[in-house]
């Protein structure tokens, strides 16, 4: 808006000086008025095709010099301001000596004044001054942008070094405060194993569990570090590992099942690294706060979405309101950063459902 208000207030200039001249209405004077509209319109490009809109306002500025109208060539000026900002240096030069030069021919060509006018009316038409002028005002614009434009870069790289040490410092925090104590309870639940077998005794299933437990947070921790470190290697879990956890759930003794449904294709590594988190949240809550004996776990693949649905058979009733812990929340929000749904309540005939849906298109 702001650039076609400065065309047409330039254009409307133009047109109310060349008026003033008295100038025929024949062939000749009606294209110096329509050079006149012309060039001045053309500034509304400016700013997407400055180099086109230079070359439009000085042939309109020579052409219309040339019907005999004696108007400064403003739109010219303009032009020039905006090809210098935009960083077309050697372009402007060269097309501003070319006007220069075409100027005086042009008033000459009008045959309305002799030679010496004829440059008088070039000089009065072009100034240098105000051609230099506008040269250096679009030249000290353009470096003041790149400066700016430099300094975000500067701050966006900072930024990027500041999270980038606050990565690392969460990384050293992570592994002196859990990798110890995580390694004890492993390295003890194995040798308490170990132990009951070498001597014939039967393994709790409690203790076979706390092993596997205890093996899987001491990957899980390893793979948050590496993340941490940007330098991980380890493809991270998602659709093809849920079976791991299903079995895994049912060696704590309760009966899981996994049904999946629709033909399987490839989804995006963050949709299935959610969907893997909501069943490995999902059947922890089961065996902790549930009090459940069977769990069913079902995956539907769909043409444009995957669907997840973990129910149990726990005391959760359709009456009561389930506090929303720190688990629910997590998995709230990465279904949220995916544009999917997530719905976690009690279920009409009894136990709890915890269903999601995301979308593999807007995910991809």
């Amino acid at each position: 808006m702001r650039d076609w208000l400065i065309a047409v207030g330039v254009a409307a200039a133009l047109w109310v000086t060349g008026l003033s001249g008295q100038h025929s209405a024949t062939g000749l004077g009606l294209l110096g008025y329509v050079l006149l509209a012309v060039g001045g319109l053309a500034l509304a490009a400016g700013r997407r095709a400055p180099v086109a809109v230079l070359a439009v306002t000085g042939l309109c500025a020579v052409g219309y010099q040339a019907a005999g109208f004696d108007v400064a060539a403003v739109a010219f000026l303009f032009a020039v301001y905006a090809a210098m900002r935009a960083g077309h240096r050697i372009v402007t030069v060269a097309v501003s000596v070319a006007v220069l030069a075409a100027l005086p021919l042009a008033a000459l060509a009008s045959g309305l004044h002799d030679t010496g006018e004829a440059f008088a009316q070039a000089r009065g038409a072009l100034q240098i001054a105000w051609l230099i002028a506008a040269g250096a005002a679009g030249e000290a614009l353009r470096q003041a942008e790149q400066r700016a434009d430099e300094a975000e870069r500067t701050r966006e790289e900072t930024a990027r070094r500041r999270a980038d040490e606050e990565r690392l410092h969460i990384a050293r925090e992570l592994h002196d405060s859990l990798t110890h104590q995580i390694s004890v309870i492993k390295v003890q639940s194995e040798a308490a194993v170990h132990v009951a077998r070498k001597r014939g005794e039967p393994v709790p299933e409690a203790l076979l569990a706390i092993r596997d437990a205890g093996r899987e947070a001491s990957r899980e921790l390893r793979a948050t570090l590496e993340a941490l470190r940007d330098d991980d290697t380890t493809p991270p879990h998602g659709l093809d590992h849920i079976p791991e956890l299903v079995e895994r759930a049912g060696k704590t003794g309760l009966q899981a099942t996994l049904t999946i449904q629709g033909r399987q294709h490839d989804v995006p590594a963050a949709v299935g690294r959610t969907l893997y988190r909501i069943v490995q949240e999902s059947l922890t809550n089961i065996a902790r706060h549930a009090d459940a004996t069977t769990a069913s776990v079902h995956i539907d693949h769909r043409p444009d979405a995957v669907a997840l649905q973990v129910d149990d058979n726990g005391k959760a009733t359709p009456h009561a309101v389930p506090v929303p812990g720190i688990g629910l929340l997590g998995m709230r929000e990465r279904v949220t950063a995916l544009g999917g749904r997530l719905r976690a309540a009690p279920r009409d005939e009894g136990g709890f459902t915890v269903q999601a849906e995301l979308p593999v298109e807007r995910a991809s």
